[in-house]
């Protein structure tokens, strides 16, 4: 099972992580399990523990989800920020089926090593 963590922030850009994760785990049902940093740092250790991967998605460079798994003393696999992606954070926009499908590829291609 490959853990997402995502800061599930209010900005467009932590939306997008949420809505990354859910797409991950439609398309491959059984191989992702999605948690978010809003639980305790007990909670999301726990979570992370009988994970084979941890992959953390963050929204922006505030790295919310990779501060509050590192406080777990966890340490990712993979961390994306979807800024970094050329997603712009602009506040409360709505998220666009493009930028869900960039983090997806995104989170695809650091899985396959590319």
């Amino acid at each position: 099972m490959i853990v997402l963590v995502t800061c599930s922030g209010i900005s467009n850009t932590g939306k997008l992580t949420t809505q990354a994760a859910c797409s991950l785990m439609q398309r491959r049902p059984g191989r992702f399990q999605w948690t978010h940093v809003k639980k305790s740092a007990a909670s999301l250790e726990e979570e992370c523990r009988g994970g084979e991967q941890i992959i953390v998605i963050d929204g922006c460079k505030d790295c919310c989800a990779g501060k509050k798994l590192g406080a777990t003393n966890i340490t990712p696999h993979i961390h994306i920020i979807t800024t970094d992606l050329g997603i712009e954070k602009n506040g409360m926009a709505d998220v666009q089926y493009q930028e869900i499908e960039r983090v997806v590829a995104a989170i695809q291609g650091a899985l396959s090593g590319e």
